[in-house]
C-alpha cells in the first residue's frame, strides 16, 4: 500500500470500532498502538508513554476538574432553581418569556460552571416542566432547553476553551474574553427567535396569566439570590481576562467561592461534597484517558505525514483560504455528529488550527470559531450530547426524533451565528483586543 494513504487508513479504522461502541479514547489510543507497532516496531510503542506523560505534565488541564466541581457543587445546592426562579418572574408576562428565562439561564449558568450537562439537565428537570405547563409549544420549550442549556459550551468559563488553549497554546484569556462576545451573540439570535415566533403566534408561547406574574416586591426579593453566583462569575472572569490569576489559580478559587455558596446558603452537605467530587472524578478521568489516546493518534498520525498531506491538500484547494475554511467548519461540525466535543478538540485542532493560521486567519479568531462550530456538535443529530441529556429528564412519551427536530431552528441560528463571526470577526475580537493588545 502507498505509504501516503496510511493517515486516511488510521480515520477508516476508527469506524468498526465506533460502531462497535468502543470508547472513543481507547479506540483512538488502540489504532496508534497498532499501526505504530506494525509500521516502525515495538520501540515505536514509547510513543504512548510520552503521550500519558505529557497529559499528566499540562499544568492548564488542572483547571478542568475544578470547574467541574465547581459546577456541581452549584448544581446540587440548588443554584440553577434560584437563578431560574428570578429570571421567571422578571420575565413571565412576555409572549416567550419562560423561554428567554430558561436561554438567559443556561447562560449564566455556562458563566457560572461551562460543563453543558449541569446546564441541560438542570434546565429540563426545571424550566422544561414549566413551560409545558403553561401550554408553550412542545419543540421551542424543548429547543430553548438545548440551546439554553449548551450556552456553557462557549460562555466561560468553558472546559473546551481550556482544552483547547491547553491543546493550541492559543491564549485562553484571550478565548473566554472572546467567548463573551459569541456567547452573548448567540443568547440573542436564541431570544430574538423565541421573541418572534411569540409575536407572530402569541399561542405559540404564550405569557403567564395576570394572576401568576410576580408583583415588583417578588421580582426584586428573587433577584437577592442570584447575587452571591453572579459575584462568583465576575470575581473568576475578572481575575483572568485582568492577568491577576490563571484560568488554574480562578479555577481553584471559583472551586472553593461555589462551596463558600453553599455554606452561605446553608444547602451544602457531606454527601453533596462526596458526589460532587465523585463525578469530578468521573468527568476527568474521561478528559484524561482522551488526552492520552488522541495525542498518541495525532503524534502517529503526525509521524506518518498526515499533518503534511491534509495541509499540501488545503494549500491547493481552488477557492483560496475562505473555501479552506468552509471546508474544515464542515468537517469539524461533521466530527461533532459522531464524537465528544472533547474528541474533537484532541483530534481535528492540532491538524485544522495550523493550517488556517498559515492561510492568515488569526489564531485566536480561529480558536473562537471552533468552539462556536463545537456548540453546535453538542445539538447536532444523530449523537449530539445535549440530545441524550434533555432525554434522560423529559416527560415519559417523549421521542429522540421529537427531540432532534427541536434542534434543528436553533443549529440553524447557530449557522447564523458562524456566518456572522467569518463577515464581521470584529464582533468576536473587539474585547480581546482591548483586554489584550
Amino acid at each position: 500500500m502507498d505509504r501516503e494513504l496510511y493517515p486516511l487508513l488510521m480515520f477508516v479504522s476508527l469506524v468498526p470500532l465506533l460502531i462497535l461502541g468502543v470508547p472513543i479514547s481507547f479506540s483512538l489510543a488502540a489504532i496508534a498502538i497498532v499501526f505504530s507497532y506494525l509500521l516502525w516496531g515495538p520501540g515505536a510503542l514509547n510513543i504512548l508513554a510520552s503521550a500519558t506523560w505529557g497529559a499528566m505534565n499540562n499544568f492548564v488541564i488542572i483547571a478542568v476538574p475544578l470547574f467541574i466541581f465547581m459546577a456541581y457543587i452549584l448544581q446540587k445546592t440548588n443554584i440553577v432553581e434560584d437563578l431560574y426562579d428570578t429570571f421567571y418572574k422578571w420575565s413571565g408576562a412576555l409572549h416567550g418569556g419562560l423561554a428567554i428565562a430558561t436561554i438567559l439561564v443556561g447562560a449564566v449558568l455556562g458563566a457560572v460552571s461551562g460543563v453543558v450537562a449541569a446546564g441541560v439537565i438542570g434546565l429540563g428537570l426545571i424550566g422544561l416542566p414549566q413551560m409545558l405547563k403553561h401550554g408553550y409549544n412542545r419543540r421551542i420549550a424543548l429547543g430553548s432547553v438545548l440551546g439554553g442549556g449548551t450556552l456553557g459550551q462557549l460562555i466561560p468559563p468553558s472546559t473546551n476553551m481550556v482544552l483547547y488553549g491547553a491543546v493550541t497554546g492559543v491564549s485562553i484569556g484571550g478565548l473566554f474574553a472572546g467567548g463573551i462576545s459569541a456567547g452573548i451573540l448567540l443568547a440573542s439570535l436564541y431570544i430574538i427567535y423565541v421573541v418572534l415566533r411569540g409575536f407572530l403566534d402569541p399561542s405559540f408561547a404564550p405569557a403567564l396569566p395576570p394572576e401568576e406574574r410576580a408583583t415588583w416586591k417578588e421580582k426584586v426579593v428573587s433577584t437577592k439570590n442570584v447575587l452571591f453566583p453572579i459575584l462568583l462569575i465576575v470575581i473568576v472572569l475578572g481575575s483572568i481576562l485582568n492577568g491577576v490569576a490563571s484560568p488554574t489559580e480562578a479555577a481553584a478559587f471559583g472551586a472553593a467561592g461555589a462551596l463558600l455558596i453553599g455554606v452561605l446558603n446553608r444547602r451544602l452537605t457531606w454527601n453533596i461534597v462526596y458526589a460532587s467530587c465523585q463525578q469530578t472524578l468521573s468527568v476527568t478521568a474521561m478528559v484524561g484517558w482522551m488526552m492520552i489516546g488522541a495525542s498518541a493518534f495525532g503524534s502517529v498520525f503526525a509521524g506518518l505525514g498526515g499533518n503534511t498531506l491534509v495541509a499540501n491538500l488545503a494549500m491547493n484547494m481552488p477557492g483560496g483560504a475562505n473555501m479552506v475554511f468552509l471546508v474544515a467548519a464542515v468537517f469539524v461540525f461533521f466530527l461533532g455528529m459522531f464524537l465528544e466535543p472533547g474528541a474533537v478538540i484532541f483530534l481535528a485542532v492540532p491538524i485544522i488550527a495550523p493550517i488556517l493560521a498559515n492561510l492568515g486567519f488569526d489564531p485566536l479568531w480561529i480558536g473562537l470559531a471552533f468552539n462556536v462550530l463545537l456548540q453546535s456538535a453538542y445539538l447536532s443529530p444523530p449523537f449530539g450530547f445535549s440530545l441524550f441529556y434533555l432525554k434522560g429528564c423529559t416527560p415519559v412519551g417523549t421521542d429522540i426524533v421529537e427531540i432532534y427536530k427541536a434542534s434543528i431552528p436553533f443549529l440553524f441560528l447557530q449557522a447564523v451565528c458562524i456566518t456572522l463571526i467569518f463577515l464581521f470577526p470584529g464582533i468576536v475580537m473587539w474585547l480581546p483586543r482591548y483586554l489584550f493588545g
